[in-house]
This record gives structure tokens, C-alpha cells and sequence, in this order.
């Protein structure tokens, strides 16, 4: 267990928790441990370095191994990554080429010769049925053997593990931090925080958990420790109760309830009980979830406790036995009778739906004076609107004013993604403008203006945060629609998948589009060779795990967009195979180096959306010749079986138009807020470092900062988003 809470740490902050262990000379095994995170593209601080020298040999031994495990899981090097070129990128055959020997090589087998054979003579081959065809032909230490060494660059990634404070000082923090985030977490957080729940469930907790399924799991680990639950409503007790069972907290996916103990039986039908108590209209919200209260009132048989009646209520609700008009029922009959006045004021006791109904408001409005009534209201509500909310709202504005033909984008929470065309009548102007203004105010009004900001540059261009689901769990992953820029010359795109039970054929691809989205070529397991790229050979099983490459030279690459995507071609689903991950490598041209190299890894992401056709991310050659990176976490649907770049080709080059043509709110939006007329701003150099406490803003901590400062990197962007 303690490795890995260890790991947890690790990922989740880079720091590692404060080594134990006797004291000793363990300077020699610390210069070793270093030189061992080198090749994966780690190092160790200078403080961390002495502590570890301090120890004994054993104690830096022991810890070394446990965070080398850590980060070569982080970076994707915990596997073996081959490619069926066994000399990829060099020697990569034309297409039809390599089929063709394929075939010559199947028809000198006497075992494949007879099908093959029947095959060719009605005009369809079947590639699997090829014994060379989409198998390794040769052992991972045969590839290595092939390949020429690293050559080390400057421009390699660097990250760098700090030193923490104690493990259990560690997991507090991290705990309070995740708990108490103002923005929904990803999955992957989401799992870490029951974690660290079912272990903090009794000591310090976060002034608020405004996230409900985040309060959901908080409320699992208090149950199971006897603390008091956090309850104010009847979807908090379903969510409690989706948790305890092993569920979606989120309430999108349907939870199979598990029988309960009487203890927490009692436990939720109180809740329930003090919830309706305390105010009976929030009945309304049963109706929301009819099927999940109906399916819960059977595990919890509140027929049995008449102590508490009102609980006996939510399930009557559900049922259709008692009347509980929803919220939503009243606003839409408001809206059908056109009474916009009627439906402000019954919004303005719910702020955070008065925020989202916004856009429409304004729309269908009679006139100014009604309008004029919606901004009242918005205004005045806007202090109690969560901040992640407000800033929503005001990106969407934003966008809101650009005439054009750009299509519109839907993603749910699962990051499965869909576009229609915008056909709303348009926001007037003035209404418009007044919002932007008194949400601007409102936000700057929350923030915390440092007496001194100390800025990374390359951390202008990521977009907020305004909910972890639009980030996948990974190293170096940005949130949806952040920019960031590409150095090097080669830039290599990996998959890796590992199949649980069914032969499971993913297919790493790249669409190479023009200037205005149209397709200018692609690389895929059908087009090995591209203008600028390479292929590394189909792969169509994963048994043992399997990896593909795209190998692309970005001075040659005359296409204005690369977008590389992952499609399943047969057999599991990105949430069923045992593991999936996506990445993309950056390199000098002298490089060379093996296919997989973890320390030019600039990117690696957990692939788990709900789609048979993921999208990472988009790159994008800019007027000044320089390559971006836009990302997008994004899933299509796609086809049961036989997903191909060449057959998606439309669809993908919509949804990559909408994402790269709407403007995001970056970090750099909200420095400009906080940069009061008492703060410092300096653009931080990487290289000098204050000597006083400043509040730091970038991609990754440098070294050296006061003990004092307060920083916000990549792990923990989300804190800078008001409550």
C-alpha cells in the first residue's frame, strides 16, 4: 500500500515524499538513482539529491526503486514498445509493396498456400489470413538490436521530482486539494480521491467540496469511518449510494445497486430524511432520476424505518404516487407562456441556471426593456455562481460574437463529441458586452492579487480548467483547447494497447489536412508512406501488448494540419482493453534512437473515452511557420468494427474546424485580472529565481523558489479557478 501512495504522490504533485530511512553515505546510490531517471526523462532537485545523499545505500536503494517504477508508468516506459519495421523509420516499404510481399511470402508457405490461393483466384484477400500480415516478426531485443543509440539533445524533456514533505503530510494536502477542487476531476482523479478518502475521511477536511461527485466519494470514505455526512440534498444521498456500490458518481451511466449492510441502510434513509425535512420542495429533484430512486428504494426498503417519513417520500416521488413539479417543469411552462419576466425571477433562485438559460433569454426576448431584465438579474446573481460557471458563461460569450460560418460543438462528459451548424439568431451587440463586463468585474472581484507574479511564458495559452473531464490523466497533457509550441524537427506519434480477452486491433493514423480543413493525404496502416511520414507497420492483435508509430519530418510535411487519432478496427473498446495509452515524441533530426524513446516524450495520455475514434489532440502550422499544438480529449463515435482514417475523414475534419476556431479563456485571461495595480509581473527567463516569495505560474516548478511561494503549475491549474 504504501508504494502506492508513494506513486500517488508522485504523479499527482512530482514531488517525492520526504525519504526515510537511517542515515548514512548514500551520495554514490543518489548520483545513480539521477543518472537512472535520466534516461526516462526525469532528474532529481538539488534538495532532493542531498537528502538522499544523507541516507544510507539500502534506504536510497528502496526508494529509488519504488519512483523509477513510478515515472516510467508515467512516461509509458513500464512496457515494451516494438514496431513491426524492425528498422522504423528508416526502410518503411510503399503500401502495395509490402501487401505483395506479404503475399509472395504467405504462397511459399505450404500451410497458407491453398487458402491464399482460393483467395486470389475471386479477386479479395483477406490481409489476417497472411502469416506475415499484422504480427511481429521479429523478438523486441531483435528491434533494439537494429536500432542506432539515442544521440542525447538539449531539447530532450527534463522533469524534475522535488522533494516532499512526510507521506502522511503528503496525502493531507493532496486529499484537501482534490476534494475541495472548485472543477469536476477526471476518472483517474476522481478513483485517487476514494483513495485518499477512505484514509482522511477523519482528519482535516476542506472548508467546502462544491463538486458533488467529489462530495459523493468524500462522503463513502466519512460513512465508512462514522463521521457525519455532507448532505443537502436527495442527489447527494443517490450519489453516496451509486459510490458505496462501485458506481458512476456522475449519475450518467446506470449504477446496479449492491445489497447494503443495515447500518448504512439507516445511514442514507436519514440522510434523505433530514434533506426533505428541511425543505420539502427539494422532492423536485427526484424526478430528475426517477429509475435510479426507484432502484435504490428497493435495496433500501424504507418501509421498515417509519422513523423517517420523509425519506418515504423521495420514493413516492419516484414512483408517481406523489406530485413534486421539477424546476424545470415550471421554467418551460413559463417559456411556452412567453413570460420572461415570470421565468427571471423564478431563475434567480437558481443563479446557476439563470447562467446557463442566458443565451437564450436574450434571444427570444420581446424587447430591450425584457432584456434589460435578464442582465439585471444575471448581475445580480453573479456572486452567487460558482466561479468555474461564470467563467463558462463568459467564454461562451466571447465566442458568442463572432459572425461566421463555423459550425458548433457538443461534448459530453464522457469527451464523445458531435457538430451541427449554428443557426441561433445571434446575441445582441450591447447585451452582449454589458455581461462580459460585469463577469470580468465579478471574477477579478474573486481573485487574489499577489503582491508579486512570476510567469512562465509557455503557461499563457493553456485554457482553464473549467472542468478536469475535458483532460485526460497523463503526463504532460494539457486541458481542452490549451496551445502549446513544438520544438524539434521530428515529431513522432505512438498507441500502445493491451487486448484483456478479444483479438483487439487499434490503429494509430494521421489525417493531414489544408488550410481549409480539406484532406490533403494520410498516414495509416493503407498508406505506410506520406509526404513527410512513415507508417511502422500494421499491428492486429495485442495478446502481450502492442504499439504502432507515425514518424513525421516537419520541415517536409506541406500540410497546414496533422491530426493524428486512434481507431479501433475490431475487438475491444478504449475502456475495455486492459491499458491504452496515446503519445507524441519531439526529436532533433540527428537524434535517431529507437522507436519509443521516454525521455524525448513531451506527451502521454490514458485513452478511456466512450468512441471508436479518438482524437488527442491537433497540430497546426502557423502563418509564422512555427508548429502548434491545440488539444482535444475527444471521442466520435464511430463504427461497430473497421474504423479508418479514410472513411472519417469528413467528420474529424469538422469537429478539429469547430475546437481550433473557438477562442478558449487562458491562463494568460486571468493574469491580466489578477495583475492589480500593487503587483509585480515578471516573465520568468528559466533561469533567474527571486530570493523573496512570489506566486508562481507555469508549466512546471522551477527550482530554487522561496519556501514561501504559492505555485500553480499543470498539476494544479485547477486552483486557479475561483469558488
Amino acid at each position: 500500500m504504501a508504494h502506492s501512495l508513494d506513486s500517488l504522490v508522485i504523479r499527482h504533485t512530482h514531488r517525492l515524499p520526504s525519504p526515510r530511512g537511517s542515515a548514512g553515505q548514500g551520495a554514490a546510490a543518489a548520483r545513480q538513482f539521477d543518472a537512472a531517471l535520466t534516461t526516462v526523462g526525469f532528474k532529481l532537485s538539488a534538495e532532493l539529491l542531498e537528502r538522499l545523499s544523507g541516507l544510507s545505500e539500502d534506504a536510497v536503494v528502496h526508494t529509488a526503486k519504488r519512483a523509477l517504477r513510478t515515472v516510467s508508468e508515467m512516461v509509458g516506459d513500464h512496457v515494451r514498445h516494438n514496431s513491426y519495421f524492425i528498422d522504423f523509420p528508416a526502410n518503411v516499404p510503399d503500401t502495395e509493396e509490402f501487401w505483395t510481399r506479404c503475399v509472395a511470402r504467405a504462397l511459399g508457405d505450404e500451410k497458407a498456400r491453398d487458402n491464399v490461393l482460393a483467395q486470389l483466384r475471386v479477386g479479395v484477400l483477406n490481409l489476417l489470413s497472411l502469416p506475415t500480415y499484422g504480427r511481429y516478426q521479429h523478438t523486441y531485443e531483435e528491434m533494439l538490436a537494429a536500432q542506432d543509440e539515442l544521440i542525447a539533445s538539449a531539447g530532450d524533456r527534463v522533469t524534475v521530482l522535488h522533494l516532499g514533505r512526510d507521506l502522511d503530510d503528503e496525502l493531507t494536502e493532496l486529499y484537501l486539494a482534490l476534494a475541495g477542487s472548485t472543477t469536476p476531476l477526471n476518472e483517474d482523479d476522481l478513483r485517487d480521491l476514494r483513495t485518499l478518502a477512505e484514509r482522511c475521511a477523519l482528519g482535516p477536511q476542506p472548508e467546502a467540496i462544491p463538486v458533488r461527485e467529489n462530495r459523493a466519494v468524500v462522503n463513502a470514505g466519512r460513512l465508512g469511518a462514522g463521521a457525519d455526512l455532507l448532505i443537502d440534498t436527495v442527489t447527494d444521498v443517490l450519489r453516496l449510494a451509486c459510490a458505496l456500490s462501485g458506481g458512476d458518481v456522475t449519475l450518467r451511466e446506470p449504477t446496479r445497486f449492491r445489497a447494503l449492510s443495515r447500518p448504512v441502510r439507516r445511514g442514507l434513509l436519514a440522510g434523505l430524511d433530514a434533506v426533505v425535512a428541511a425543505n420539502p420542495a427539494k422532492l423536485a429533484d427526484v424526478v430528475a432520476h426517477r429509475e435510479p430512486f426507484k432502484r435504490l428504494g428497493e435495496r433500501l426498503h424504507p418501509h421498515e424505518y417509519p422513523r423517517w417519513p420523509h425519506a418515504a417520500e423521495v420514493f413516492a416521488v419516484a414512483r408517481g404516487e406523489k406530485a413534486a413539479p421539477s424546476f424545470d417543469s415550471l421554467f418551460e411552462k413559463l417559456l411556452d407562456a412567453y413570460d420572461i419576466r415570470g421565468a427571471v425571477d423564478l431563475l434567480k433562485s437558481a443563479p446557476g441556471r439563470l447562467f446557463r438559460a442566458l443565451d437564450l433569454l436574450l434571444r427570444i426576448a420581446a424587447d430591450q426593456e425584457e432584456r434589460d431584465a435578464v442582465v439585471a438579474a444575471a448581475v445580480q446573481v453573479a456572486p452567487d455562481v460558482s466561479g468555474r460557471v461564470v467563467l463558462s458563461v463568459r467564454e461562451h460569450l466571447h465566442n458568442r460574437e463572432r459572425e461566421s460560418d463555423r459550425p458548433r460543438i457538443f461534448v459530453n462528459r464522457r469527451g464523445r463529441a458531435w457538430v451541427t451548424p449554428d443557426d441561433r439568431p445571434p446575441v445582441p451587440d450591447a447585451d452582449r458586452d454589458r455581461l462580459i463586463a460585469a463577469l470580468d468585474a465579478e471574477i477579478r472581484r474573486r481573485l487574489p492579487v499577489p503582491d508579486r507574479l512570476l510567469v512562465d511564458p509557455d503557461v499563457l495559452d493553456v485554457a482553464l480548467p473549467l472542468s478536469g473531464r475535458a483532460t485526460a490523466a497523463g503526463l504532460g497533457v494539457l486541458p481542452r483547447g490549451s496551445v502549446s509550441t513544438v520544438d524539434g524537427d521530428r515529431l513522432r506519434f505512438f498507441v500502445y494497447w493491451k487486448q484483456t480477452r478479444a483479438r483487439t486491433d487499434f490503429d494509430l493514423s494521421a489525417l493531414l489536412l489544408h488550410a481549409d480543413y480539406s484532406t490533403d493525404s494520410w498516414l495509416s496502416y493503407t498508406s505506410l508512406r506520406a509526404v513527410g511520414g512513415e507508417h511502422s507497420g500494421d499491428v492486429t492483435e495485442a495478446p502481450d501488448g502492442a504499439s504502432e508509430f507515425i514518424n513525421l519530418s516537419l520541415d517536409r510535411v506541406r500540410s497546414t494540419f496533422i491530426v493524428p487519432q486512434v481507431n479501433i478496427f475490431a475487438g475491444e473498446n478504449f475502456e475495455e482493453v486492459e491499458e491504452s495509452f496515446f503519445g507524441f515524441m519531439l526529436r532533433d533530426g540527428e537524434q535517431k534512437g529507437r522507436p519509443f524513446e521516454p525521455r524525448t516524450v513531451r506527451m502521454k495520455s490514458e485513452l478511456r473515452g466512450v468512441g471508436r475514434v479518438a482524437l488527442p489532440l491537433v497540430f497546426r502550422r502557423g502563418d509564422d511557420g512555427r508548429w502548434r499544438a491545440k488539444w482535444l480529449h475527444l471521442y466520435l463515435r464511430g463504427i461497430s468494427s473497421a474504423n479508418r482514417v479514410e472513411e472519417n475523414q469528413v467528420s474529424v475534419s469538422k469537429v478539429v474546424r469547430a475546437v481550433v476556431e473557438r477562442e478558449q479563456l487562458t491562463v494568460g485571461y486571468l493574469i491580466d485580472l489578477m495583475s492589480g495595480d500593487t503587483t509585480t509581473v515578471d516573465l520568468w527567463d528559466g533561469e533567474r529565481i527571486p530570493d523573496a516569495p512570489v506566486t508562481y505560474i507555469g508549466l512546471a516548478r522551477p527550482e530554487g523558489l522561496h519556501p514561501d511561494s504559492r505555485i500553480v503549475t499543470v498539476e494544479n491549474l485547477r486552483d486557479l479557478i475561483p469558488g
